[in-house]
Order: C-alpha cells, then sequence, then structure tokens
C-alpha cells in the first residue's frame, strides 16, 4: 500500500501506479444483496439454474457492483494522511470489458493520471484503474475515477 504523508505528495505523484491490490471474491450472496439493493433482479445474475444454460454458464456479476468494489479495492492501494476526508467526484469513464462469473477473484492496478489542486486545501485526483478477473485476459473493469481530499 502507497501511504502519501500530504496532499502535495499526491499532485508530486502523478503517473505512479499502485498496486496491484489483493484478491477480492465475488460470491453470489453479494450479486444477490446487490440485485435486492438496486431491484435488478436479471436471471443472468440471481438465477443459478436458468443462468447454467445462458451466455455465461453461470451467475455474472452486475457490471454496477463490480464498478461499486471500486471503493474496498481502492482502498488497499493507497491512504492519504493529513486530510479531512476525501469523496467521490464522479466517473470520467467507465468500461466493462469482461463478465465477472459468481466465485470470481478481481482486483486493482491504478495509476494516478492527474492531480490538481483546487485551492490551498483542495485537491482533485483522477485514477485511471483496471480491475482484473483472476485467470482472465479481459479486465472486468476499465475506470477513471474522480476524488477530491480536503485537508
Amino acid at each position: 500500500m502507497r501511504t502519501f504523508a500530504s496532499i502535495d505528495e499526491v499532485v508530486a505523484a502523478q503517473g505512479e501506479t499502485l498496486g496491484p491490490g489483493e484478491w477480492t471474491t465475488v460470491d453470489q450472496k453479494t450479486i444477490d444483496t446487490f440485485a435486492d439493493a438496486t431491484g435488478d433482479h436479471q436471471w443472468i445474475h440471481v438465477d443459478p439454474a436458468r443462468a447454467a444454460d445462458g451466455p455465461f454458464g453461470t451467475t455474472i456479476a452486475h457490471g454496477l457492483l463490480t464498478l461499486s468494489l471500486l471503493p474496498v479495492l481502492l482502498s488497499g492501494l493507497y491512504r492519504i494522511e493529513n486530510v479531512r476526508m476525501g469523496v467521490n467526484y464522479g466517473f470520467n469513464k467507465v468500461r466493462f470489458p469482461a463478465p465477472v462469473p459468481v466465485g470470481s477473484r478481481v482486483r486493482a492496478t491504478a495509476r494516478v493520471a492527474e492531480a490538481s489542486p483546487l485551492d490551498p486545501s483542495t485537491v482533485q485526483v483522477v485514477f485511471g484503474t483496471v480491475m482484473e478477473i483472476e485467470g482472465s485476459e479481459k479486465p472486468a473493469c476499465v475506470v477513471e475515477s474522480v476524488g477530491r481530499f480536503f485537508v
């Protein structure tokens, strides 16, 4: 894990690659809980028997569930000390090149793509993140996320 002592260190780290992080398993309980939270109960996610005969041979994680793993995966890559808080400011780009079959393990590698001071107490950081699926040639998700950190 990369520890930044200040937002100035984050700004100086533009171009630096963080990770890869630890593996996280996507199980059926997580998929079902996400389906309940979002109301998206499409059979390719929540019906193992029907999904076995479907295009992926098993249930798969929702794309938005995959994206929602970003905070936990990034939290294993870096920490910024001496900040009051950080907030998710949004996304510039999100793609899901490959589905995440139930039972798969995913992990992230991120690059500090941009880090710009907005004022003396705030920095905006764009992380270019790739979430890989163990054993897959294609990533689960490629995303540019934007965070703001306040001292």
